[in-house]
């Protein structure tokens, strides 16, 4: 049997950035945004980084089911943002959310796909038999130079899942059917040693990065576990802006119905290793029993996940998230990410 999402939670901070202010501190006009399909984009505030947002996802995981933290046998944290250089992540959250201390614990990093390769790395150690459950979590609080392009899109967010085998008194919220990689030595987009910020190749992030890796690899998945598009019901793709996914949809054959649940976007922007699974969690609300769903994560240097689960059951609503939204100005935005300069 393949294991299984048994519960999942996600974490978005309430600070939002319109990418109108972005352009007007510039003095540029709204062009340049608006091409990219990024409305307004998520913002940590002072006091939050990628281990507090992968502990609230975390948190939201364990509230949503009966599975005792003590049986949790691996956590695997992916993100490009860790607050440390030498300190894991994996392992504050292990001890913060109370977990048994004799468990597997590590950091990944792969650009965006980050997370979902702890995905990957717990759904394996499940199958095997190493441990009884799992938690996998993408988390990041995205950087990028002031006036960048990315400056439109990097955002914050996380998501995490447990893992395991389904049975009558713990059943799974959709199946991992199947999974694969595809990876390559493609310099779109990096960050030498002891830079602040970002590098990337513009639209070389593009043809030869984003398009030939997420495309490649959904038609491998495809073809590999003798699937039709027709038989899948949801996709979600990384989703760097609201351009990209929707061109590669299209070149695919992919209707926007099918990527429409997922696709969040245009108002949190792109949150990196957990942009992807971010998108799931949408997916995983309002999917039903029996559809199909197709991931295809993408990061950069480069490479892809790609997944297929099927829904076992009705989708699971998230608890309603009730703070407000809160809309800063682009002197509070960069009050609100002045932490991140430390580095």
């Amino acid at each position: 049997m393949p294991a299984s999402i048994l519960a999942f939670g996600r974490y978005i901070p309430r600070c939002r950035i319109e990418a109108k202010t972005i352009a007007a501190h510039w003095k540029r006009g709204i062009e340049q945004a608006e091409s990219i399909g990024v409305i307004e984009k998520s913002v940590p505030s002072p006091d939050e980084d990628s281990f507090t947002l992968a502990f609230e996802a975390a948190e939201a995981a364990f509230k949503s089911s009966d599975i005792s933290r003590g049986e949790i046998g691996a956590v695997f944290v992916g993100s490009e943002s860790h607050p440390y250089a030498v300190k894991p992540t994996s392992g504050m959250l292990v001890s913060a959310l109370k977990l048994n201390p004799f468990c597997h614990a590590a950091d990944l990093e792969f650009a965006c796909k980050a997370g979902t390769a702890a995905l990957q790395i717990v759904k394996a150690m499940v199958e095997s038999k190493q441990i009884k459950y799992g938690l996998a979590i993408g988390s990041d609080t995205a950087q990028s130079k002031p006036g960048d392009a990315l400056e439109y899109s990097a955002a914050a967010g996380s998501a995490a899942f447990i893992v395991g085998i389904p049975t009558l008194k713990k059943p799974g919220i959709c199946s991992i059917d199947a999974t694969l990689s595809y990876t390559t030595d493609t310099p779109d987009f990096w960050r030498d040693n002891g830079e602040k910020f970002p590098s990337h190749a513009g639209r070389f992030t593009g043809e030869p990065a984003y398009f030939h890796h997420i495309e490649t690899t959904a038609k491998k998945i495809l073809e590999e576990t003798g699937t039709s598009l027709k038989e899948i019901d949801h996709v979600v793709f990384h989703m760097p802006n609201a351009k990209f996914p929707l061109q590669a949809a299209k070149k695919l054959g992919i209707s926007s119905e099918q990527l429409k649940a997922g696709f969040l976007v245009p108002h949190i922007g792109n949150t990196y290793s957990a942009c992807s699974p971010l998108g799931l969690t949408e997916v995983l609300q309002v999917a039903k029993k029996g559809e199909r769903i197709m991931l295809v994560s993408y990061g950069s240097g480069a490479g892809s996940d790609a997944f297929l689960f099927t829904m076992l059951k009705d989708g699971v609503s998230l608890p309603a998230e009730t703070a407000e939204t809160k809309k800063l100005t682009y002197a509070e935005y960069l009050q609100a990410t002045a932490a991140f300069d430390r580095n």
